[in-house]
């Protein structure tokens, strides 16, 4: 009964009290929603230094999550799921922390960072997996996460803040198919060589010196780059 009354009451208080919407309805409310890709002039030096970075530090992420549970259950002779999650929650746990960190330091220092220290866990993954060592490979993860804030932080504020207000809807979205990419491409292709190739160390092993790779060259080219003055003032 109380319920029934709260609710007369809302429906009159609503009636009553409605203003008049004041924004007049347009066609387009689909096409609004598709995503824009743009890549302004002011933006492209930037974009071209972070890009690598982004492809290399979600490839890292990607492997983590793809191949990670199954070399952790793997090098641990455990089939515990917690032991098969444990390298995602440090990944995420660590990336979270670093990018409060990070959020402080330059947008350059910061992505020099996050590749310095990817490069770090790439290497340090890699030996664990010719050691066998699972505390070796959480060790690796967990550098990884740090690197993986400092580098996802560097890069995105590297980018945005060469991006005026009115750009940075197609800007944004050009970072995330990089990143997505980056994610994705080396997983699903690391995941066929596991199937039909040498099985799961060996791509493993593989995977690793891809990231390592893909690491450095970012890091030369951000250093390669030459500096620019943000045009948002950010």
């Amino acid at each position: 009964m109380y319920l029934l009354l709260i609710g007369v009451f809302a429906v009159q208080g609503a009636a009553v009290f409605r203003m008049p919407e004041t924004v007049v309805r347009r066609p387009g409310a689909f096409a609004s929603m598709v995503p824009e890709l743009a890549a302004p002039p002011g933006v492209r030096g930037a974009l071209f230094a972070a890009t690598p970075m982004l492809f290399a530090t979600w490839a890292l992420a990607g492997f983590h999550g793809s191949l990670g549970p199954a070399l952790a259950r793997h090098l641990s002779g455990s089939d515990s799921t917690v032991m098969a999650g444990l390298g995602l929650f440090l990944l995420a746990a660590t990336g979270a922390l670093s990018a409060l960190l990070f959020g402080r330091v330059p947008p350059r220092a910061g992505m020099l960072s996050g590749g310095v220290l990817l490069a770090a866990a790439s290497l340090a993954t890699f030996t664990a997996i010719g050691a066998g060592s699972a505390p070796g490979l959480f060790a690796g993860t967990f550098v990884a996460g740090v690197g993986f804030g400092a580098g996802i932080q560097g890069a995105i504020r590297t980018v945005v803040a060469h991006a005026l207000p009115g750009e940075r809807t197609g800007v944004m979205p050009v970072l995330f198919v990089v990143c997505y990419l980056g994610m994705g491409v080396p997983s699903v292709l690391a995941g066929t060589l596991v199937v039909h190739g040498g099985g799961l160390v060996a791509t493993a092993r593989q995977y690793t010196l891809f990231v390592l790779v893909l690491v450095v060259a970012a890091s030369i080219g951000l250093l390669l780059t030459n500096r620019s003055t943000p045009r948002s003032g950010r």
